[in-house]
């Protein structure tokens, strides 16, 4: 990352890259799902394997608190710059109406996954399970959970930024946060920030260790481990926007903490079972003291080790190529638009008749006669 990507007119290219890679990698980690050892997905492939479910381990253990975090310090910033009315018209286009709009299609598509599923599976309607009596508390949020928690922390940003506003005019109290938030930037910070966490899980009621924090997808209310877990990382967010001067001092830790992720991902994993793990939730105390404590240090270590490597291999512009290797690719992506559009929209249209005189019908033309001297 340059010097210049800390200022605050400069965009976070190593952050942004960060952000749609957390996202596309939620495509992976589902997929992944469906090949583990054990079948816990609605649907199951005949070839299974440790390294699927090794793979899913990996990203659900930095993925969304690495969302959390880069969207509180986002947040802030807009809230910086578009002030109070401007940031929350912005979130309530960009947030709240696309949960609005596009939450009961997902659900009907799960649904009718599941209803397709069961059909496969030879079962009817007798055998469906009763319909459940939904309210606030067991909601199906999807998986569009996120975006409702976006919107709670996005509230209590606002709330809590009011007062602290009102209260810090001569900025002694913003200089003791603004330390703080340098203090917990080392190899000790993934402590720090991962025992709150940590501790959330370890009260977690019927905790299943393998996936790490809870997701907070069924009733209006999250689940405290994810309250704790990924506000944390929002609000920590938040304060690295105070100081986009420490993105640079991340960045250099980075081989610290991509080893600590790396030891304290394995020692968690091997805890919560393995990558053949038994999903089941953890009783012994001692053991889910310990395996809590692992989580905790290795989610904000590995949160740590995503947005440095991000910064330090993608925080520059885009990277320069020759003339003839751009040619190539403009040619070749006119060329897989142009047929894509004539086959979808002109060779078997209207469109078709009117520029080729003719019509190609979407149906299979029939195999012509065999002549006789065939």
């Amino acid at each position: 990352m340059s010097m210049s990507e800390t200022g605050s007119s400069e965009r976070l290219h190593g952050l942004d890259a960060l952000r749609g890679a957390a996202l596309l990698l939620g495509v992976v980690l589902h997929g992944s799902m469906s090949f583990f050892p054990t079948q816990i997905w609605i649907v199951g492939d005949d070839q299974r394997s440790v390294w699927a479910s090794g793979l899913f381990f990996v990203i659900h253990l930095f993925r969304m608190t690495t969302f959390f975090l880069i969207a509180g310090l986002f947040a802030h910033m807009m809230l910086a710059r578009a002030g109070v009315w401007g940031f929350v018209k912005n979130r309530l286009a960009r947030i709240a109406a696309p949960l609005a709009v596009f939450w009961g299609p997902v659900l009907t598509a799960i649904v009718v996954v599941l209803i397709w599923n069961a059909g496969l599976q030879g079962m009817t309607a007798a055998d469906a399970p009763p319909t459940p009596e939904y309210d606030w508390t067991n909601i199906p949020l999807t998986h569009l959970w996120f975006l409702w928690v976006l919107l709670i922390f996005y509230v209590a940003l606002l709330v809590l930024r009011a007062p602290f506003a009102a209260l810090d005019r001569s900025g002694a109290w913003g200089r003791v946060i603004d330390g703080i938030t340098t203090g917990l930037i080392g190899p000790w910070g993934p402590f720090v920030l991962g025992a709150p966490l940590a501790l959330a899980l370890w009260f977690q009621p019927n905790w299943i260790a393998f996936f790490g924090v809870p997701t907070p997808d069924a009733g209006l209310i999250p689940n405290m481990s994810a309250l704790v877990g990924f506000g944390l990382a929002f609000g920590f967010g938040a304060l690295l926007d105070r100081r986009r001067d420490l993105l640079g001092r991340i960045q250099a830790w980075w081989p610290a903490y991509l080893g600590l992720a790396m030891g304290a991902g394995t020692t968690a994993l091997m805890l919560a079972g393995g990558p053949d793990p038994h999903l089941v939730p953890m009783t012994d105390p001692a053991t889910k003291a310990m395996t809590a404590a692992a989580f905790g240090v290795a989610t904000y270590a590995s949160v740590f080790a995503a947005v440095a490597l991000a910064l330090r291999f993608f925080g520059g512009h885009s990277w320069a190529m020759a003339w003839p290797v751009k040619l190539a690719l403009v040619v070749g992506g006119v060329l897989t638009v142009s047929l894509a559009s004539y086959e979808l929209l002109i060779r078997h249209s209207f469109m078709g008749r009117w520029l080729n005189g003719r019509r190609v019908s979407w149906r299979r033309s029939p195999a012509p006669a065999l002549s006789p001297a065939e």
